[in-house]
């Protein structure tokens, strides 16, 4: 387990006008900048960040996931944890711990590493349940509660977790309730040879002590700010429409039902409300007050795939939960 509270000095001072979008924007730009072919997972971090929401980044080992989201932490002024899941994990490991302060004869909290803004859970997979559980009530509720009493976590509080694709063997696969906390599931793919390239030239450039600079940090004020106004951006009743029908087909019969009967167990409210708030939070990103059926159907894979299950039938027939969805999304068109 490792923690990293104190942030690096800024190196690009920003104005003293600047606005909260206006951080947000550099930040992106400069998180893209240390990452090599992995915008549409910064951009997904930054919805992330704008909305309260969770993250799950899954792919193979070696794809820079961890390093994406220390970068992040980087351009933020909010402390920063990192946590290593092991199977001997434990739950006071991550929500702290009662510990005797023999000198005044009473027992005081500390603090563990889930009590910071921004919390990077590597390998959450490789948590026993109990550690799973414990997270469950931080990222649902924004607290802990240890030796019955309830501790509030930060504001602005975000986790993103990740897991690695390819090992199975000493994991602990996440429950479905865990699963629908997260905002996004992000599934990250093998860069093609010019993106190997690029990546190769960025470590030579970084080893030299040409490492691409962060903005002046982002405030939690300017995050809160920027909060504020993503809710405000503008989703027309025919973009609301829209989002319930997709939801909405994964549990009626109508308009796909060769794609209602591959599922298990449909997608829940929370995906209609998440699918809603991520898509406006895309429109701030690039700077339009109002969402448009883009931000849907761009955002509607990672937020509606792992709210649902597949049937045993489909599954074993190679259906896949994100095949579903990519399916629904050329059925169900935007008024």
């Amino acid at each position: 387990m490792q923690q990293s509270p104190v942030k690096p000095r800024p190196v690009e001072p920003a104005s003293a006008g600047q606005s909260g979008d206006h951080a947000l924007a550099a930040l992106q730009r400069a998180v893209e900048t240390g990452l090599i072919g992995h915008q549409p997972l910064v951009e997904r971090l930054m919805i992330g960040l704008l909305t309260g929401g969770h993250l799950l980044i899954e792919g193979p080992p070696g794809l820079a996931k961890t390093r994406a989201v220390k970068r992040l932490a980087d351009g933020l002024e909010s402390s920063f944890s990192r946590i290593q899941c092991t199977p001997d994990l434990m739950p006071a490991d991550l929500t702290g711990t009662q510990v005797f302060r023999p000198e005044r004869g009473v027992f005081e909290f500390v603090e563990g590493p889930v009590f910071h803004s921004l919390v990077l859970v590597d390998e959450i997979n490789r948590a026993p349940p109990k550690v799973q559980s414990a997270l469950l009530e931080a990222m649902a509720e924004n607290q802990v509660t240890a030796g019955g009493v309830t501790y509030k976590l930060p504001e602005p509080f975000m986790v993103v977790a990740t897991q690695n694709s390819i090992e199975h063997e000493g994991t602990f696969p996440l429950p479905e309730a865990q699963l629908d906390r997260f905002l996004m599931h992000v599934l990250v793919h093998m860069p093609d040879a010019s993106s190997e390239l690029s990546i190769l030239d960025l470590v030579e450039r970084e080893a030299s002590g040409a490492a691409p600079s962060m903005p002046h940090p982002v405030t939690a004020a300017a995050i809160v700010a920027a909060r504020r106004a993503a809710a405000n951006v503008h989703l027309a009743p025919a973009l609301k429409d829209y989002i319930v029908r997709l939801v909405m087909a994964t549990r009626e019969e109508q308009p796909a039902p060769d794609i209602r009967r591959a599922i298990e167990h449909p997608v829940s409210p929370r995906g209609t409300l998440a699918l809603a708030a991520s898509a406006k939070a895309r429109a701030f990103l690039h700077g339009r007050d109002h969402a448009v059926p883009d931000d849907v159907a761009e955002l509607a894979p990672d937020i509606l795939a792992h709210r649902l299950v597949p049937t045993w039938r489909a599954a074993a027939d190679g259906v896949t939960a994100r095949s579903l969805v990519t399916r629904l999304l050329d059925i169900v068109q935007p008024l």
